[in-house]
């Protein structure tokens, strides 16, 4: 079989497109200037950076002054999150809502604020990894600080109902934060529409380079300062900006939600022919739901194997997965987003995770669909555990 190059691995990152390095270019050389300085050089740099915030601005529905550019998603979830809470525990609310199976970065910040005296409710996720918006209603406290929700899910990628939990934080007055890092540029969002105050979005998931994001931030919430020195983003975040990256980010960010639902149109169907043909396999089951979830998006257990060695042998054919969320990689404990849908340890432990865009071809489709089950067969064929299965003991 001929050996072949095909990256389905998007959730973990994007490579920089031709557009988006095009656009940083100068910045590096000739349009170097420091967007605090008079001259013209850095007047020009300025421009630059507020023509990317009126970019990523229209991109997701809010206005230009609401934007605040940040080195990567987790920098806006910690922002967000602790900001809000620092402020408001000063008013006595100093409980915070989220969901069990959130990326790290949220629940990480909100294992820190548990130490530092806040309470934290966990809202449960259903079998095909779907939060319940009656849940999060019941959830609200009168000292309820903040809900914090991801829009998508970055290793099953089931998309939440985020227009229902915000019209109920709107409702019940409490601030909703959404950690949109996998949406952005994958479904289409209006933050003014949707109700939603704050929103986290990172530029390496959308073919910007890895080490700049943005959070969103609704007009009238007043975040405490990230970081003090100078008056750079309003002077919440001081720090010479990363303008070739900013720059980038909004030519990024603008190509990504051009023609959302086409691209869709052409993702989706591939995707499906990969959870179809993927799931003839015995002792398979796909993680999330079916169609609530992003378009190049699926996660599929395959009993017997294990995950880490399941992308081993996919890389030697020239296939790059992930058997997880990339940021926990190198762990060896099973995906607390699969445990949180109700798989034991020993199933979770062999999913795999494809995220496809338009780059994947009908043609990749079908070498993916050939050289799954022959990586699964030598898998099984020498797992104890398989051998257990197959004998009807049990391996628990």
């Amino acid at each position: 079989m001929e050996k072949r190059f095909i990256y389905a691995d998007n959730a973990a990152t994007t490579a920089v497109s031709e557009e988006v390095l095009n656009a940083m270019l100068p910045h590096f050389r000739t349009a170097y200037g420091n967007a605090s300085s008079i001259y013209k050089l850095g007047r020009d740099a300025q421009r630059d950076i507020e023509d990317a915030r009126t970019k990523v601005a229209s991109a997701i529905g809010a206005d230009p002054n609401e934007i605040f550019f940040t080195s990567c998603g987790s920098e806006s979830d910690n922002w967000a999150i602790k900001g809000t809470a620092e402020r408001l525990a000063k008013k006595g609310k100093k409980h915070i809502i989220t969901s069990v199976f959130e990326h790290h970065a949220v629940l990480h910040t909100t294992e820190y604020l548990e130490k530092q005296g806040f309470e934290v409710t966990y809202i449960p996720v259903d079998e095909k990894g779907l939060i319940n918006p009656e849940d999060v209603k019941n959830a609200i406290r009168e000292d309820t600080a903040l809900v914090t929700i991801m829009y998508a899910n970055n290793e099953i990628g089931t998309i939440q109902p985020i227009n229902e939990i915000a019209k109920i934080c709107n409702e019940k007055k409490v601030i909703f934060h959404t950690d949109a890092v996998q949406a952005v540029g994958h479904v289409e969002i209006d933050v003014h529409k949707q109700g939603i105050d704050m929103l986290s979005l990172s530029g390496h998931k959308i073919h910007a380079q890895k080490g700049i994001g943005a959070l969103y931030v609704k007009k009238g919430i007043a975040l405490p300062n990230l970081i003090h020195g100078g008056g750079q983003e309003r002077s919440k975040r001081a720090g010479t900006e990363n303008v070739p990256a900013i720059v980038g980010l909004g030519v990024a960010i603008e190509s990504a939600c051009r023609n959302i639902n086409e691209k869709a149109e052409i993702i989706t169907p591939r995707r499906n022919r990969l959870i179809d043909g993927i799931l003839q396999l015995p002792y398979t089951r796909l993680n999330g739901d079916r169609d609530k979830r992003l378009p190049g998006n699926l996660n599929i257990s395959i009993e017997g194997i294990e995950g880490e060695s399941l992308l081993l042998m996919l890389d030697n054919y020239g296939i790059c997965a992930s058997s997880g969320s990339a940021c926990t990689s190198g762990s060896l404990d099973p995906s607390h987003v699969l445990l949180s849908i109700g798989l034991k340890h020993e199933v979770a432990h062999g999913s795999l995770r494809l995220s496809i865009e338009e780059d994947v071809t009908d043609e990749d489709v079908d070498y993916i669909l050939e050289v799954i089950p022959k990586v699964v067969d030598t898998l099984r064929s020498m797992s104890p555990v398989w051998e257990k299965m197959m004998k009807g003991e049990s391996y628990e």
